[in-house]
């Protein structure tokens, strides 16, 4: 073999090593993905499901944090399970910042 040859032999197997270790971190991130939804599974109802589910369409980060939060209260013992949609509600009515309704009067 050439030396041209040898340097993209080496390219290619680089590039297969790269591949390779993208496929397992996606598969990683898939499998923690699934482990994750089988938790909610356990700890919430249907509706409370479907709610983070909503909420993750317009607000994903803020959705996976408070999923996360759901998992972690529920493994210590600090919440009821199951969560109910009416508790889910009242959690991000207490998360939500604070707005001000701004009224405009005309003299």
């Amino acid at each position: 073999m050439s030396e041209d040859e040898e340097e993209l032999e080496e390219l290619r197997r680089q590039r297969l090593q790269r591949l390779v270790q993208e496929q397992q971190r996606a598969q990683a991130e898939q499998q923690l993905e699934m482990q994750k939804q089988a938790l909610l599974r356990q700890i919430l109802t249907p509706e409370a499901r479907q709610r983070l589910t909503n909420l993750k369409m317009v607000k994903p980060e803020f959705a996976s944090q408070l999923e996360l939060q759901l998992i972690q209260l529920a493994q210590q013992g600090r919440i009821n399970v199951p969560v109910t949609d009416e508790q889910i509600k009242d959690l991000l009515m207490r998360l939500q910042p604070q707005r001000r309704d701004i009224k405009i009067r005309r003299v």
